[in-house]
Protein backbone atom coordinates (compact mmCIF):
# COMPACT_ATOMS: atom_id res chain seq x y z
CA UNK A 1 0.00 0.00 0.00
CA UNK A 2 1.36 3.40 -1.00
CA UNK A 3 1.54 5.98 1.78
CA UNK A 4 0.43 9.46 0.74
CA UNK A 5 3.15 11.93 1.71
CA UNK A 6 3.31 15.65 2.23
CA UNK A 7 4.26 17.47 -0.95
CA UNK A 8 7.92 18.42 -0.77
CA UNK A 9 10.97 19.53 -2.71
CA UNK A 10 14.61 18.59 -2.27
CA UNK A 11 17.69 20.72 -2.91
CA UNK A 12 21.36 20.07 -2.32
CA UNK A 13 23.52 16.94 -2.25
CA UNK A 14 21.73 13.76 -1.24
CA UNK A 15 24.75 12.80 0.87
CA UNK A 16 24.76 16.09 2.84
CA UNK A 17 23.22 16.45 6.32
CA UNK A 18 19.45 16.72 6.05
CA UNK A 19 17.58 19.93 6.92
CA UNK A 20 13.77 20.01 6.94
CA UNK A 21 12.02 23.38 6.56
CA UNK A 22 8.44 23.82 7.77
CA UNK A 23 5.97 26.51 6.60
CA UNK A 24 3.54 28.84 8.31
CA UNK A 25 -0.23 28.43 8.20
CA UNK A 26 -1.61 29.75 4.92
CA UNK A 27 1.70 29.63 3.07
CA UNK A 28 3.59 27.01 1.09
CA UNK A 29 7.17 25.86 0.78
CA UNK A 30 7.68 29.05 -1.27
CA UNK A 31 8.07 30.78 2.09
CA UNK A 32 11.69 29.56 2.00
CA UNK A 33 12.44 30.56 -1.60
CA UNK A 34 15.03 33.18 -0.63
CA UNK A 35 16.76 31.03 1.98
CA UNK A 36 16.67 27.36 0.96
CA UNK A 37 18.88 27.61 -2.16
CA UNK A 38 21.68 29.14 -0.08
CA UNK A 39 21.38 26.51 2.63
CA UNK A 40 21.43 23.74 0.03
CA UNK A 41 25.12 24.38 -0.66
CA UNK A 42 25.95 22.33 2.44
CA UNK A 43 22.70 20.55 3.29
CA UNK A 44 20.10 18.28 1.80
CA UNK A 45 17.25 20.76 2.16
CA UNK A 46 13.74 19.28 2.24
CA UNK A 47 10.84 21.73 2.18
CA UNK A 48 7.30 20.51 2.79
CA UNK A 49 3.75 21.85 2.43
CA UNK A 50 1.05 21.68 5.07
CA UNK A 51 -1.97 19.53 4.17
CA UNK A 52 -4.23 21.39 1.76
CA UNK A 53 -1.53 23.99 1.11
CA UNK A 54 0.72 24.20 -1.93
CA UNK A 55 0.94 20.72 -3.40
CA UNK A 56 -0.07 18.66 -0.34
CA UNK A 57 -3.34 16.75 -0.41
CA UNK A 58 -6.10 18.16 1.79
CA UNK A 59 -7.19 14.74 3.05
CA UNK A 60 -3.92 14.29 4.95
CA UNK A 61 -5.60 16.13 7.83
CA UNK A 62 -9.01 15.96 9.50
CA UNK A 63 -11.06 18.23 11.77
CA UNK A 64 -9.75 18.17 15.33
CA UNK A 65 -6.19 17.57 14.19
CA UNK A 66 -3.23 18.27 16.48
CA UNK A 67 0.30 19.49 15.97
CA UNK A 68 1.33 15.94 16.86
CA UNK A 69 -0.58 14.72 13.79
CA UNK A 70 1.37 17.14 11.60
CA UNK A 71 4.63 16.06 13.21
CA UNK A 72 3.76 12.44 12.42
CA UNK A 73 3.33 13.39 8.75
CA UNK A 74 6.77 15.03 8.79
CA UNK A 75 8.32 11.90 10.26
CA UNK A 76 6.57 9.76 7.64
CA UNK A 77 8.10 11.99 4.97
CA UNK A 78 11.57 11.73 6.52
CA UNK A 79 11.28 7.95 6.76
CA UNK A 80 10.15 7.66 3.14
CA UNK A 81 13.17 9.72 2.05
CA UNK A 82 15.57 7.61 4.10
CA UNK A 83 16.34 10.42 6.53
CA UNK A 84 16.97 9.15 10.05
CA UNK A 85 18.23 12.30 11.77
CA UNK A 86 17.83 15.85 10.57
CA UNK A 87 18.07 19.50 11.49
CA UNK A 88 14.71 21.23 11.53
CA UNK A 89 13.58 24.83 11.08
CA UNK A 90 9.97 25.99 10.97
CA UNK A 91 7.92 29.17 10.93
CA UNK A 92 4.82 29.68 13.12
CA UNK A 93 2.81 26.42 12.81
CA UNK A 94 5.91 24.87 11.23
CA UNK A 95 7.84 25.99 14.30
CA UNK A 96 5.26 24.39 16.58
CA UNK A 97 5.82 21.12 14.70
CA UNK A 98 9.54 21.51 15.45
CA UNK A 99 8.88 22.02 19.16
CA UNK A 100 6.69 18.91 19.22
CA UNK A 101 9.44 16.90 17.54
CA UNK A 102 12.02 18.19 20.02
CA UNK A 103 9.85 17.18 22.98
CA UNK A 104 8.55 13.84 21.71
CA UNK A 105 11.11 12.69 19.11
CA UNK A 106 14.38 14.29 20.17
CA UNK A 107 16.32 11.30 18.88
CA UNK A 108 15.44 12.35 15.31
CA UNK A 109 16.71 15.93 15.57
CA UNK A 110 20.25 17.23 15.35
CA UNK A 111 19.15 20.83 15.93
CA UNK A 112 16.01 22.95 16.04
CA UNK A 113 15.22 26.47 14.81
CA UNK A 114 11.86 27.99 15.73
CA UNK A 115 11.00 31.16 13.81
CA UNK A 116 8.17 33.58 14.56
CA UNK A 117 6.34 30.93 16.54
CA UNK A 118 5.23 30.07 20.06
CA UNK A 119 4.81 27.31 22.61
CA UNK A 120 1.13 28.33 22.65
CA UNK A 121 -0.87 30.55 20.32
CA UNK A 122 -3.10 32.64 22.53
CA UNK A 123 -5.63 30.08 23.67
CA UNK A 124 -8.26 28.00 21.95
CA UNK A 125 -11.07 30.48 21.36
CA UNK A 126 -9.55 32.66 18.59
CA UNK A 127 -8.46 29.61 16.59
CA UNK A 128 -11.77 27.79 17.01
CA UNK A 129 -13.51 30.96 15.80
CA UNK A 130 -11.19 31.24 12.80
CA UNK A 131 -11.70 27.57 11.94
CA UNK A 132 -15.51 28.00 12.06
CA UNK A 133 -15.33 31.14 9.92
CA UNK A 134 -13.17 29.46 7.27
CA UNK A 135 -15.48 26.44 7.15
CA UNK A 136 -18.41 28.82 6.57
CA UNK A 137 -16.89 31.49 4.32
CA UNK A 138 -13.70 30.11 2.78
CA UNK A 139 -10.38 31.91 2.72
CA UNK A 140 -10.91 34.99 0.55
CA UNK A 141 -11.63 37.26 3.49
CA UNK A 142 -8.61 36.15 5.48
CA UNK A 143 -6.38 36.41 2.43
CA UNK A 144 -7.34 40.07 2.09
CA UNK A 145 -5.72 40.79 5.48
CA UNK A 146 -2.70 38.54 4.98
CA UNK A 147 -0.24 41.37 4.29
CA UNK A 148 -1.17 43.12 7.54
CA UNK A 149 -0.78 39.90 9.55
CA UNK A 150 2.40 38.74 7.85
CA UNK A 151 4.47 41.76 6.87
CA UNK A 152 5.33 45.31 7.86
CA UNK A 153 3.46 48.08 5.99
CA UNK A 154 4.43 48.41 2.34
CA UNK A 155 5.92 44.92 2.02
CA UNK A 156 4.26 41.91 0.38
CA UNK A 157 5.02 38.63 -1.34
CA UNK A 158 2.15 38.10 -3.81
CA UNK A 159 3.00 34.44 -4.30
CA UNK A 160 2.42 33.73 -0.61
CA UNK A 161 -0.81 35.73 -0.51
CA UNK A 162 -2.01 33.71 -3.50
CA UNK A 163 -1.08 30.49 -1.70
CA UNK A 164 -3.21 31.65 1.24
CA UNK A 165 -6.21 32.31 -0.97
CA UNK A 166 -5.84 28.98 -2.80
CA UNK A 167 -5.40 26.76 0.27
CA UNK A 168 -8.10 24.20 0.95
CA UNK A 169 -10.51 25.72 3.52
CA UNK A 170 -11.21 22.43 5.31
CA UNK A 171 -7.51 21.62 5.67
CA UNK A 172 -6.75 25.20 6.75
CA UNK A 173 -9.48 24.97 9.39
CA UNK A 174 -8.06 21.66 10.63
CA UNK A 175 -4.66 23.35 11.00
CA UNK A 176 -6.42 26.03 13.07
CA UNK A 177 -7.76 23.21 15.26
CA UNK A 178 -4.16 22.07 15.77
CA UNK A 179 -3.06 25.56 16.81
CA UNK A 180 -6.02 25.85 19.18
CA UNK A 181 -5.02 22.71 21.06
CA UNK A 182 -1.27 23.39 21.10
CA UNK A 183 0.44 24.26 24.39
CA UNK A 184 3.89 22.94 25.25
CA UNK A 185 4.87 25.50 27.86
CA UNK A 186 5.17 22.90 30.61
CA UNK A 187 7.43 20.68 28.45
CA UNK A 188 9.97 23.21 27.17
CA UNK A 189 12.51 22.41 29.87
CA UNK A 190 12.76 18.85 28.52
CA UNK A 191 14.12 20.00 25.14
CA UNK A 192 17.76 18.97 24.85
CA UNK A 193 18.60 19.58 21.18
CA UNK A 194 20.49 22.78 20.27
CA UNK A 195 17.73 25.35 19.80
CA UNK A 196 17.59 28.68 17.98
CA UNK A 197 14.68 31.07 18.40
CA UNK A 198 14.13 33.85 15.84
CA UNK A 199 11.65 36.64 16.56
CA UNK A 200 10.44 39.45 14.33
CA UNK A 201 10.24 42.59 16.42
CA UNK A 202 7.23 43.81 14.40
CA UNK A 203 5.42 40.47 14.50
CA UNK A 204 1.79 40.92 15.66
CA UNK A 205 0.96 37.21 15.53
CA UNK A 206 3.79 35.82 17.69
CA UNK A 207 5.49 38.84 19.28
CA UNK A 208 9.06 38.54 20.58
CA UNK A 209 7.75 37.83 24.09
CA UNK A 210 6.56 34.42 22.84
CA UNK A 211 10.05 33.51 21.64
CA UNK A 212 11.65 34.89 24.82
CA UNK A 213 9.38 32.61 26.83
CA UNK A 214 10.75 29.61 24.93
CA UNK A 215 14.34 30.88 25.17
CA UNK A 216 14.03 31.27 28.94
CA UNK A 217 12.74 27.71 29.36
CA UNK A 218 14.86 25.71 26.89
CA UNK A 219 18.34 25.02 28.27
CA UNK A 220 21.09 26.89 26.38
CA UNK A 221 18.71 28.19 23.70
CA UNK A 222 19.80 31.12 21.53
CA UNK A 223 17.42 34.00 20.80
CA UNK A 224 17.78 36.34 17.81
CA UNK A 225 15.43 39.30 17.34
CA UNK A 226 15.20 40.82 13.88
CA UNK A 227 14.42 44.55 13.69
CA UNK A 228 11.97 45.36 10.94
CA UNK A 229 10.73 41.80 10.55
CA UNK A 230 7.14 40.74 10.96
CA UNK A 231 5.63 37.24 11.01
CA UNK A 232 7.14 35.71 7.86
CA UNK A 233 10.77 36.58 8.51
CA UNK A 234 12.30 34.20 5.91
CA UNK A 235 10.40 36.04 3.17
CA UNK A 236 10.89 39.57 4.50
CA UNK A 237 14.42 39.35 5.95
CA UNK A 238 16.05 36.38 4.19
CA UNK A 239 19.65 37.53 4.65
CA UNK A 240 19.24 37.91 8.40
CA UNK A 241 17.43 34.58 8.72
CA UNK A 242 20.09 32.91 6.60
CA UNK A 243 22.87 34.27 8.82
CA UNK A 244 21.11 33.04 11.97
CA UNK A 245 20.48 29.58 10.51
CA UNK A 246 24.03 29.22 9.25
CA UNK A 247 25.36 30.01 12.71
CA UNK A 248 22.97 27.42 14.15
CA UNK A 249 23.76 24.71 11.60
CA UNK A 250 27.49 25.26 11.12
CA UNK A 251 28.50 26.77 14.45
CA UNK A 252 29.85 30.26 15.02
CA UNK A 253 32.63 31.31 12.66
CA UNK A 254 36.14 30.89 14.01
CA UNK A 255 38.26 33.94 14.63
CA UNK A 256 40.06 34.25 11.32
CA UNK A 257 42.47 36.84 12.66
CA UNK A 258 43.49 34.57 15.54
CA UNK A 259 44.14 31.62 13.20
CA UNK A 260 46.04 33.87 10.80
CA UNK A 261 48.30 34.98 13.66
CA UNK A 262 48.87 31.40 14.81
CA UNK A 263 49.90 30.24 11.34
CA UNK A 264 51.71 33.26 9.89
CA UNK A 265 52.94 34.89 13.08
CA UNK A 266 52.17 38.17 14.80
CA UNK A 267 54.87 40.12 12.99
CA UNK A 268 53.46 39.40 9.54
CA UNK A 269 49.87 40.13 10.52
CA UNK A 270 50.90 43.33 12.31
CA UNK A 271 52.72 44.49 9.16
CA UNK A 272 49.74 43.65 6.97
CA UNK A 273 47.39 45.57 9.24
CA UNK A 274 49.75 48.54 9.43
CA UNK A 275 49.81 48.72 5.62
CA UNK A 276 46.03 48.48 5.35
CA UNK A 277 44.27 51.38 3.63
CA UNK A 278 40.60 52.04 2.86
CA UNK A 279 41.37 50.62 -0.60
CA UNK A 280 42.68 47.29 0.76
CA UNK A 281 40.47 46.99 3.86
CA UNK A 282 37.80 44.83 2.26
CA UNK A 283 40.43 42.48 0.82
CA UNK A 284 42.07 42.08 4.25
CA UNK A 285 38.66 41.38 5.77
CA UNK A 286 37.98 38.81 3.03
CA UNK A 287 41.24 37.01 3.77
CA UNK A 288 40.60 36.91 7.51
CA UNK A 289 37.00 35.75 7.25
CA UNK A 290 37.18 33.35 4.32
CA UNK A 291 40.73 31.99 4.02
CA UNK A 292 41.54 31.96 7.73
CA UNK A 293 38.10 31.90 9.38
CA UNK A 294 36.59 29.16 7.16
CA UNK A 295 39.17 27.28 5.08
CA UNK A 296 42.06 27.02 7.56
CA UNK A 297 39.66 26.15 10.41
CA UNK A 298 37.94 23.30 8.56
CA UNK A 299 38.82 20.23 10.68
CA UNK A 300 38.76 17.88 7.67
CA UNK A 301 42.47 18.51 7.12
CA UNK A 302 45.13 19.16 9.75
CA UNK A 303 47.23 22.30 9.62
CA UNK A 304 50.22 20.17 8.64
CA UNK A 305 48.30 18.86 5.65
CA UNK A 306 47.12 22.33 4.71
CA UNK A 307 50.70 23.60 4.81
CA UNK A 308 51.82 20.84 2.44
CA UNK A 309 49.03 21.69 0.00
CA UNK A 310 49.74 25.40 0.23
CA UNK A 311 53.45 24.96 -0.43
CA UNK A 312 52.70 22.91 -3.53
CA UNK A 313 50.21 25.46 -4.87
CA UNK A 314 52.60 28.35 -4.33
CA UNK A 315 55.42 26.52 -6.13
CA UNK A 316 53.11 25.71 -9.05
CA UNK A 317 52.21 29.35 -9.52
CA UNK A 318 55.65 30.79 -8.80
CA UNK A 319 54.54 32.88 -5.82
CA UNK A 320 57.97 32.98 -4.17
CA UNK A 321 57.27 35.75 -1.65
CA UNK A 322 54.22 33.87 -0.41
CA UNK A 323 56.23 30.66 -0.48
CA UNK A 324 58.78 32.10 1.95
CA UNK A 325 55.94 33.16 4.24
CA UNK A 326 54.40 29.68 4.16
CA UNK A 327 57.67 27.86 4.69
CA UNK A 328 57.78 29.68 8.02
CA UNK A 329 54.12 28.82 8.57
CA UNK A 330 54.83 25.16 7.79
CA UNK A 331 57.46 25.07 10.52
CA UNK A 332 54.92 26.57 12.97
CA UNK A 333 52.46 23.89 11.89
CA UNK A 334 54.92 21.14 12.80
CA UNK A 335 56.60 20.24 9.51
CA UNK A 336 60.29 19.40 9.70
CA UNK A 337 62.83 20.72 7.18
CA UNK A 338 63.02 17.19 5.79
CA UNK A 339 59.26 17.07 5.23
CA UNK A 340 59.31 20.48 3.56
CA UNK A 341 62.14 19.27 1.33
CA UNK A 342 60.19 16.13 0.42
CA UNK A 343 57.19 18.25 -0.53
CA UNK A 344 59.32 20.47 -2.75
CA UNK A 345 60.92 17.42 -4.36
CA UNK A 346 57.41 16.21 -5.20
CA UNK A 347 56.78 19.52 -6.97
CA UNK A 348 59.76 18.89 -9.24
CA UNK A 349 57.80 15.99 -10.75
CA UNK A 350 54.41 17.66 -11.03
CA UNK A 351 55.19 21.40 -11.28
CA UNK A 352 58.51 21.27 -13.13
CA UNK A 353 62.19 21.28 -12.20
CA UNK A 354 62.71 25.05 -12.71
CA UNK A 355 59.81 25.82 -10.36
CA UNK A 356 61.16 23.39 -7.76
CA UNK A 357 64.67 24.80 -8.16
CA UNK A 358 63.46 28.30 -7.29
CA UNK A 359 61.37 26.90 -4.46
CA UNK A 360 64.32 25.06 -2.93
CA UNK A 361 66.35 28.28 -3.03
CA UNK A 362 63.61 30.21 -1.27
CA UNK A 363 63.03 27.48 1.35
CA UNK A 364 66.76 27.09 2.00
CA UNK A 365 67.09 30.80 2.66
CA UNK A 366 64.14 30.83 5.06
CA UNK A 367 65.27 27.76 6.97
CA UNK A 368 68.79 29.22 7.28
CA UNK A 369 67.36 32.45 8.66
CA UNK A 370 65.35 30.45 11.21
CA UNK A 371 68.48 28.55 12.25
CA UNK A 372 70.34 31.83 12.65
CA UNK A 373 67.52 33.31 14.74
CA UNK A 374 67.54 30.26 17.02
CA UNK A 375 71.31 30.37 17.31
Amino acid sequence: MTVKLLHHTEEGPASAPALLLGPSLGTSLALWDEVAPELSAGHRVIRWDLPGHGGSAADLIRPGATVGDLAALVLELADALGVDRFAYAGVSLGGAVGLHLAVHHAERLTSLAVLCSSAHFGGEAPWRERADRVRREGLDGLAESADARWFTPGFSVPRLVRDHREADPAAYAACCDALAAFDLRDRLGAITVPTLLVAGRQDPATPPAHLREIADAVPAATLVELPGASHLAPAQCPREVLAALRAQLDGPPASGTAVRREVLGDAHVDRAQARQTPFTARFQDFISRYAWGEIWTDPTLSRRERSLITLTALVAHGHHDELALHVRAARRNGLTPEEIGAALLQTAVYCGVPAANSAFATAQRVLAEEDADRG
